[in-house]
């Protein structure tokens, strides 16, 4: 998994069946990537909710906030959908889990992302990074702390 104060590799993935998001465009921005297994899965369900009703908070902090899964254009489009996420869900899907493999975050036996955490500066550092178990939800309070250690610093 990359670590604190690495370059965050660039990637431009589908984050509706006919945009791409390049992380490059958001230089000036912070940004955090949420790595995660699958949608429609339970825990992944409660924490993509939590992230959307925590885009208030990431917004104060000059940040803003993509889910990364293999899952398809399509999948993230109706997942999304159904619980009315205000953030983009990004594809990660051809070829599968190439940008899982460069954040170090590919789960090759599973075939799916490991659930981590990356915030990145608005000079594309990573400031923050955090793996977590995959049945556990990692929340949202060392995004948002390592998001003030950016602000006070």
């Amino acid at each position: 998994m990359l670590e604190k104060n690495k370059v965050a590799p660039d990637f431009s993935l589908f984050a509706t069946p006919d945009q791409k998001i390049k992380l490059s465009e958001f230089k000036g921005k912070n940004v955090i990537l949420a790595f995660y297994p699958a949608d429609w899965s339970p825990v992944c369900s409660d924490q993509m909710a939590l992230y959307n009703e925590t885009l208030k908070f990431f917004k104060q902090y000059n940040a803003e906030i993509f889910g990364i899964s293999v899952d398809s254009k399509w999948c993230h489009l109706a997942f999304s959908q159904s619980r009315n996420l205000h953030f983009p869900l990004l594809s990660d899907f051809e070829a599968k889990g190439e940008i899982a493999k460069k954040y170090g975050v590919y789960n090759e036996q599973e075939g799916e992302c490991n659930r981590a955490l990356f915030v990145i500066d608005i000079h594309g550092i990573i400031a923050w990074s955090y793996l977590s178990p995959t049945a556990i939800n990692p929340g949202a309070d060392g995004i948002l702390n390592a998001l003030e250690t950016l602000k006070t610093a």
